[in-house]
């Protein structure tokens, strides 16, 4: 199936970022994770159970990532950009008015992410998105409240100094990384933009929120915390450790169920 086409807005600091949409009806922004790119919701299949269900589908790039520009420069990293990009592709897409068909309730739109995306979900609530409800995938309270997760210490580890062994799993992961256009140096930036979220930040939170995790994903050892700490939250495990929960097609149906009211 064709990708859909590429679409550009200016970040925050006026930095050309990419996003893809398919569907029609409720916007929703999925926010992808550490290294991904907006495709991952479309090769998954779950774009396509969202767009079914009518769904305006609204993948974007973070800047370092996929078709998104990948500066160099450290003063286009700097805390929290990845949450402030966001809100401006909500302003750039005119989604947070009232008198959107279908707006019943507060918010013209949802917002929803899979780890470094769902870490960007809570960071883009704190500072000031106000979308109708939210969807946290794939992290726990112990995640949102540090900065740097497992996939950013390895990247640190294979990036920032020699060159891995070769044959070693670091070697396959850095070959792998390149094999799909990943910039080192945007991505380690990246990592330096990342906000702890406090635990009183999370309390004020009042959109409902879904936290999903996977069963054999150890991000969700502490998904429990974070969905008592949240004042309106559901909490759903599927099956899965974080890669294969991550792209299931039961994350899209435990998503959907909770966007249209149902679960």
């Amino acid at each position: 199936m064709a990708q859909p086409a590429l679409h550009w807005y200016a970040g925050q600091d006026g930095t050309p970022l990419a996003y893809r949409e398919t569907g029609t009806g409720r916007p929703l922004l999925l926010l992808h994770g550490l290294t991904g790119d907006g495709t991952m919701w479309l090769d998954s299949g779950q774009a396509h159970q969202f767009a079914a269900s009518g769904f305006r589908v609204i993948m974007p790039d973070f800047r370092g990532h996929g078709a998104s520009e990948k500066p160099h420069d450290p003063a286009a990293y700097p805390p929290d950009v990845l949450a402030d990009d966001v809100l401006a592709l909500i302003k750039h897409l005119e989604l947070a008015g009232d008198d959107l068909p279908g707006d019943d309730l507060a918010g013209g739109y949802d917002l929803a992410g899979y780890s470094l995306g769902a870490r960007i979900v809570v960071r883009s609530l704190v500072r000031g998105a106000t979308p109708r409800r939210a969807v946290v995938a794939g992290q726990g309270m112990q995640q949102l409240l540090g900065t740097v997760g497992k996939a950013g210490t390895q990247l640190r580890r294979i990036f920032s100094g020699d060159d891995p062994p070769a044959g070693s799993p670091d070697a396959r992961a850095a070959a792998w990384l390149r094999s799909r256009g990943a910039d080192p140096v945007a991505l380690l930036h990246v990592l330096d933009t990342l906000v702890p979220t406090t635990a009183e930040q999370i309390t004020q939170i009042q959109v409902p929120v879904l936290v999903v995790v996977g069963t054999d994903d150890e991000r969700g050892e502490t998904a429990d915390e974070l969905a008592a700490t949240l004042s309106d939250a559901t909490l759903v495990r599927i099956p899965g450790d974080h890669a294969h929960a991550g792209a299931s097609p039961e994350l899209g149906t435990a998503m959907l169920d909770f966007l249209s009211g149902s679960g």
